[in-house]
């Protein structure tokens, strides 16, 4: 329903005062608001008019006494960006103010937020604004006012901080910066991010957060450019790195508990042309379950990774892109495989999650303590089994294979987008081919893909001729598949959450045969498929039949082998 329609047939306004009234955009809202600015009608009795249309009850704020105590647990923010302001509860609804009754989106974000039924009830924007500065303080609309009560006692460093009692030390220490720094992160642990990117650019400071591995800018006000300077200095700070260097890259660690979670960030600082850029690692270890199963294999590869990860020697490498998840499903085949007649000993860098039972150590590369170093000490504490954080140089990967060799079964990483691209990567390091088929027994491949929000996900009945032609057709079956559409539960991206795909290629006779010849990754990779081994592509079509994700994601994270399979 229209508010023109409305106001018109109420007689509040006039056809030329309507059409005045619009703006560019065309919505009801901007209408309203606009009809109220140019003089033409209240706003009070606009929105009594359109309240009794569409069945919202209109308050006089000035008549009314809130209950404050409701702004301890609703969401400060939505308060100062959407314009509301709780009133009372009634009969366990809670009763919110709105000046908008065309947007009643900010109602649905109360709702998640609070967990309760809520009520939406219309009143005069002046006087909620007026009830915002009576008791959140005035001025709370600015930079200052963005932050959530109480928010710096939700966010506590686990570690002392060092300044240095310079000028800008002082300047990043105030209560202001200090807060909005905190509302910087707690925004992110909130919106599930991974990452949190603040880059300085030629317009000012712009936040980004990685959800489900994509970048989402965040709307941030113009005011925050004032304290750019004094945010970084803070993070620093924090990082316990040094404020005064701002000509070199900087890589830290912060350690915090939000709201009774333990939080670990990585911290990367790096200067670029309009200032430093920085990029925190978010490792929420709450939030972590390392279980095989629940990773998204298929049955048959997790049975065949199932029986691989309890072989009594040999190599077993997962790999894939930075960001794609190798940590976790290493992670969770060791808490798979541990028990007490084991003694599993890890080298990492750095060591993101400690697990029970495992005996974790920290590279320190700084010192010598390298991969390669560590690995050759592990061998004389009798392990069974070993995991290497990362094979990155010849050492490395000379010691874990000369551990594996030695009755030991090794689990490690490499940085490649295929499987079999591992096999080439070992020998290009300086191994000898031989080496490598001897000792590595599967490579498993992976990549993230974001996972359809179950709440508003839509079925529709695809065309044959709008699938790509490595699409399995024949298998769909008359089933539909599913699209993205947005709702609150997923802040409206159509995604929540991710999952993996998977590509398990077991060094097969054959295959040890053609890695021993120092053969292409092309050609191990052919040999593999027509042998029967799933692609990444073909693991996400699965995913995509089964309603978990969509075409789109698939096509951007994997590539198609059609050309590869069956060629001469």
């Amino acid at each position: 329903m229209q508010a023109g329609e409305i106001l018109l047939r109420r007689g509040l306004l006039n056809e030329q005062q309507l059409e005045h009234s619009r703006d560019s955009n065309g919505d009801s809202s901007g209408l309203l608001v606009r009809a109220v600015e140019l003089g033409y009608v209240e706003e009070g009795e606009a929105l009594r008019a359109v309240g009794e249309e569409m069945g919202l009850d209109y308050v006089d704020l000035r008549e009314v006494e809130a209950d404050l105590s409701l702004l301890d647990d609703f969401p400060t923010k939505l308060i100062h960006r959407q314009i509301l302001f709780p009133i009372r509860r009634d009969n366990g609804q809670l009763v919110v103010a709105t000046s908008d009754p065309f947007d009643l989106y900010p109602i649905d974000e109360v709702s998640a937020a609070t967990g309760a039924s809520v009520m939406p009830v219309l009143a005069d924007r002046d006087e909620i604004n007026k009830l915002i500065k009576r008791h959140l303080g005035v001025g709370s609309e600015t930079v200052d006012g963005l932050i959530e009560l109480k928010r710096e006692e939700e966010v506590e460093l686990l570690e002392d901080l060092e300044t240095d009692g310079s000028e800008l030390s002082e300047m990043a220490q105030e209560a202001s910066v200090v807060r909005l720094v905190n509302e910087i992160l707690l925004e992110a642990i909130e919106t599930r991010a991974s990452d949190v990117h603040l880059e300085s650019q030629g317009g000012g400071l712009v936040v980004r957060y990685r959800i489900d591995g994509m970048l989402h800018p965040q709307p941030v006000p113009p005011e925050i450019n004032r304290f750019q300077l004094a945010i970084i200095s803070r993070l620093k700070i924090m990082a316990r790195l040094n404020i005064a260097e701002r000509r070199l890259p900087q890589d830290g660690r912060i350690k915090l508990r939000i709201k009774g979670r333990e939080i670990d960030v990585r911290f990367s600082v790096i200067p670029m042309i309009h200032g430093e850029s920085i990029v925190m690692r978010i490792l929420d270890k709450s939030s972590m379950v390392f279980d095989l199963q629940g990773l998204g294999m298929e049955e048959d590869t997790y049975l065949a990774f199932h029986d691989l990860i309890r072989l009594p020697h040999g190599i077993i490498l997962v790999t894939g892109p930075t960001g794609s998840g190798k940590t976790t499903t290493l992670y969770s085949a060791l808490v798979e495989i541990n028990d007490p007649k084991h003694k599993i000993v890890t080298t990492e860098d750095p060591v993101e999650y400690q697990l029970e039972g495992i005996n974790q150590i920290q590279v320190q590369n700084k010192i010598g303590f390298t991969f390669g170093h560590s690995l050759r000490s592990i061998l004389r504490h009798d392990p069974d089994i070993v995991l290497v954080g990362e094979i990155r140089d010849l050492e490395t990967a000379e010691n874990a294979i000369q551990a594996s060799l030695t009755g030991h079964l090794v689990f490690s990483t490499l940085h490649t987008n295929d499987a079999p691209t591992s096999y080439t990567r070992l020998t290009d390091m300086g191994v000898e081919p031989f080496m490598v088929s001897g000792t590595v027994e599967a490579v498993m491949a992976q990549q993230l893909i974001r996972r359809l929000c179950e709440h508003c996900k839509e079925a529709f009945e695809p065309r044959r001729d709008e699938l790509p032609d490595d699409f399995p057709w024949d298998q769909l079956d008359g089933r539909p598949l599913y699209r993205p559409t947005g709702c609150h539960q997923c802040r409206g991206f159509g995604y929540k959450g991710r999952m993996g795909i998977y590509e398990l290629m077991v060094t097969t006779d054959k295959i040890r045969e053609l890695a021993n010849e120092n053969a292409s990754s092309w050609n191990l990779r052919k040999t593999a498929l027509n042998e029967g081994m799933r692609s990444l592509r073909n693991d996400g079509w699965f995913k995509v039949m089964r309603g978990h994700s969509t075409i789109d994601e698939i096509m951007r994270v994997a590539k198609s082998d059609l050309l590869l399979i069956g060629s001469d």
